[in-house]
């Protein structure tokens, strides 16, 4: 069982930056793609980035590309989400998912549907 955590979320003025974090406990990160997807109040949730177990594959949702960098750190069990120039339209729960992916080649990426492991999200609000 993989537990993953959030953090780094708050309240920021459009323009900022914020940068998310997500920690796993009970399994190690290394053989899992890992993703970051956000649900807006009233909206279903989306995809906005992810990354595969080797690091050697990202992919990002339109709206984030070119301002959104996610990142992850095995050493530290982690992946991070780095929001530069947020927009009020960012405003959203933000939520980690991993999946075990290994077999399937490092430059794999899991369809949003297949994450077996979420977190429980962390509250991103910008201010206009």
């Amino acid at each position: 069982q993989v537990h993953l955590i959030e953090s780094g979320g708050g309240l920021v003025q459009a323009g900022g930056s914020l940068r998310l974090s997500c920690v796993a406990s009970g399994r190690t990160l290394n053989t899992y793609a890992l993703g970051w997807f956000r649900q807006a109040p009233g909206k279903e949730r989306e995809f906005v980035a992810a990354v595969s177990w080797s690091g050697m594959n990202t992919n990002y949702a339109d709206c984030a590309k070119g301002r959104f960098t996610i990142s992850r750190d095995n050493a530290k069990n982690a992946v991070y989400l780095q929001m530069n120039s947020l927009k009020p339209e960012d405003t959203a729960v933000y939520y980690c998912a991993a999946e075990q992916t290994y077999s399937r080649g490092s430059y794999y990426i899991p369809a949003p549907a297949d994450y077996d492991y979420w977190g429980q999200g962390t509250q991103v609000t910008v201010s206009s």
